[in-house]
């Protein structure tokens, strides 16, 4: 971990011992965005209960959260470009907080829904450039050990949080939950004030028409995917997504024309971008897909409760958090599409073994197959995403931040949209499991198919670094 925050002539990023506050205030907000997100859905039933909600409505707490959350990540990513990313940062740490304590006292189901969504809004501020800042404090000879130290900080987050909201309402109500990262994010938030590079606002407007049909197509196809995840009747789902590929369509034609567009489409000119893209999304699938369809294995197919459910699901964060570290450093030195595929592979088998699972199978069966899950996801992430980051310009790396969070969002819907989509339409759960397969099958053939582009860029920098050093 020390290496992290040693400098060598010829770094760019931030100097060695000012990158240590920098980066515990992206670890703190990320944290706090993550535990928020996975420990509140334990108290849906109690929020029910105690605000006079059926339990239908009580789970747009998590789900608008995500909506606007989901609509926001590519506008919050251009914007940052305008106003700087630490200036949006902070910011979005302040709302979070602010919302986070009125979500505590609201007392009225719609109150409580609006401070949800303005933390969602507020998540959005943050998740979408916590990459790019990444990128901005370590040097690029770091680049995959920062990010590997990021997918560290977001599996313990997933791990941590169904426990923490477990205990919290252990011994107190539900609006303790919402409580709870309010000192956390004021820690965060005086941090990043301090600590986040500078950096001044590029010139030039805003493509709010961009933005408008940027948050219609995001926020229409994550209502599709959350409609069809929840069997809605078909006809809604179909209302939802026809509306948002309109937005989609709309939104492409304009940035091929707009002077400052929110997402510049040359991006995905870049291969190395778009198959790292590629590959993240379809990961994410599989992830979102297996989480939700393993649930429903274990209780239904098996006879677990939920609790055991929970613990089932500990190895595939616990090995990330073990191997993610290992990961990114390691896609510091050697071929990162390489050590991504490998990961991928690892992923697909242990799908494929999930997949295959005898409904009579014993704790250890399941509990090896979900680690080998977690050791080939840990194994693909930092790699791909030091991929994603490395392989576009400084100067966009905002904008190639927003993507990869979007990407990850709507992977991981769609994932569960189509184990809703199955369990509607009478497929066995096992079934839907070789959804999940097939999908990272797909995230395999785009990984290999950047291997020797990859391969290039490594040189490239191999030989940047030496000519540095004379």
């Amino acid at each position: 971990m020390s290496r992290l925050f040693t400098t060598r002539p010829g770094d760019d990023g931030l100097p060695g011992p000012e990158r240590r506050q920098a980066v515990l205030a992206l670890i703190l907000g990320t944290t706090m965005a993550v535990v928020d997100t996975t420990m509140v859905n334990l108290a849906l039933p109690s929020i029910a209960a105690d605000l006079g909600v059926a339990p239908a409505r009580a789970v747009w707490v998590t789900n608008l959260f995500q909506v606007v959350c989901a609509a926001f990540l590519l506008v919050f990513a251009a914007l940052s470009e305008l106003v700087s990313r630490r200036r949006l940062y902070v910011a979005g740490l302040a709302l979070f907080v602010v919302a986070a304590l009125g979500s505590a006292l609201s007392r009225e189901f719609e109150t409580l829904l609006a401070f949800r969504a303005l933390q969602g809004m507020a998540a959005a501020a943050t998740l979408s450039i916590g990459p790019s800042l990444y990128r901005a404090i370590f040097p690029s000879r770091l680049l995959g050990s920062a990010l590997g130290l990021s997918a560290l900080v977001v599996a313990a987050g997933y791990a941590a949080g169904p426990a923490i909201g477990g205990l919290v309402l252990s011994v107190a109500d539900w609006p303790w939950l919402f409580a709870l990262p309010v000192p956390l994010g004021l820690g965060a938030l005086l941090l990043a004030w301090r600590a986040l590079p500078r950096e001044a606002g590029r010139p030039g407007g805003f493509d709010i028409g961009g933005a408008l049909l940027s948050m219609a197509m995001l926020g229409s196809v994550f209502v599709a995917m959350d409609r069809a995840g929840h069997q809605a009747p078909l006809g809604q789902t179909l209302a939802w997504l026809t509306a948002g590929l309109v937005a989609g369509a709309l939104f492409v034609g304009r940035q091929r024309r707009a002077p400052h567009p929110l997402l510049p489409l040359s991006l995905f000119v870049e291969r190395r971008f778009s198959l790292a893209v590629s590959a993240s999304g379809l990961a994410f699938v599989g992830q979102g897909l297996a989480f939700v369809a393993l649930s429903f294995l274990y209780q239904q197919e098996m006879g677990f409760s939920p609790l055991e459910t929970a613990w089932l699901f500990t190895p595939w964060p616990l090995t990330i958090m073990v191997v993610g570290p290992l990961a990114g450093r390691l896609a510091d030195r050697v071929n990162p599409s390489l050590l991504s595929s490998l990961g991928l592979g690892l992923l697909l088998a242990g799908l494929a073994t999930l997949a295959g699972l005898d409904p009579d199978a014993g704790v250890a069966d399941c509990l090896w197959r979900t680690a080998l899950c977690g050791l080939g996801f840990g194994l693909f992430q930092p790699p791909n995403n030091r991929e994603l980051m490395a392989s576009v310009p400084a100067e966009r790396s905002a904008s190639a931040s927003g993507v990869m969070s979007t990407t990850r969002t709507m992977g991981q819907s769609l994932g569960v949209a189509l184990v809703g989509a199955g369990l509607a339409a009478g497929a066995p759960v096992q079934v839907t499991l070789w959804g999940g397969v097939a999908a990272v099958a797909l995230a395999l053939l785009a990984s290999l198919g950047r291997v020797s582009l990859a391969g290039e860029a490594l040189r490239a920098r191999r030989r940047a670094a030496a000519e540095r050093v004379q």
